[in-house]
């Protein structure tokens, strides 16, 4: 199942409550992560962008998206250069967690619907949450570049109309849960 909603929304936390509610999940974000510690990627980005992108031999996320964000076609190389990697790892993450029998698998997409990836999975789950609300959340997290961020994915009344699935996030984290299990049981029932 693919888990995604704009920013602010609150798909971390679905995420987690997803895992607490017996799914196994990943992050496409937290996949992100790691392949910036791989040599390879964190060599490429150095290469296009310059050795500030990776002061001391770290990625600097910050310095990535202003370079990205800077132009499309910049955010294309960037992308062309995970979205393979990232791919890679969901589909080899799918084989082996589905070996373990979870009661969902659930992979956080924040541009599944962007990047036309909604045929991947058997089920999508949009959250959503109020405008203020998000707001605030974007500004706590301190998300570098979120205006080109927010230009680039569907607004979340798009994102809802295209998923199976729509569940709100901007009440407690009880209601959540209530909210996304009440997902699964359908998609167990339906199974």
């Amino acid at each position: 199942m693919g888990l995604t909603g704009g920013i602010g929304a609150g798909k971390s936390e679905a995420l987690a409550a997803l895992a607490r509610l017996g799914a196994a999940t990943l992050s496409t974000d937290a996949v992100v992560h790691e392949l910036y510690q791989d040599p390879e990627v964190r060599d490429a980005v150095v290469a296009r962008w310059g050795a500030e992108v990776a002061p001391g031999g770290t990625v600097d996320r910050a310095a990535i998206a202003r370079h990205a964000f800077a132009s499309p076609d910049e955010r294309a190389w960037l992308e062309g250069l995970l979205w393979p990697r990232v791919g890679a790892r969901v589909q080899a993450w799918r084989a082996e967690a589905g070996a373990s029998g979870p009661r969902a698998l659930v992979v956080e997409t924040p541009l599944l619907f962007e990047a036309g990836m909604e045929k991947v999975y058997d089920a999508t789950i949009v959250v959503i949450a109020d405008e203020a609300i998000r707001a605030e959340r974007a500004a706590a997290r301190g998300h570098a570049a979120v205006d080109e961020r927010i230009a680039r994915q569907l607004s979340q009344e798009e994102k809802a109309a295209r998923a199976d699935h729509i569940v709100r996030n901007d009440r407690d984290i009880r209601a959540l849960e209530q909210e996304l299990s009440g997902v699964l049981e359908k998609l167990e029932r339906s199974a």
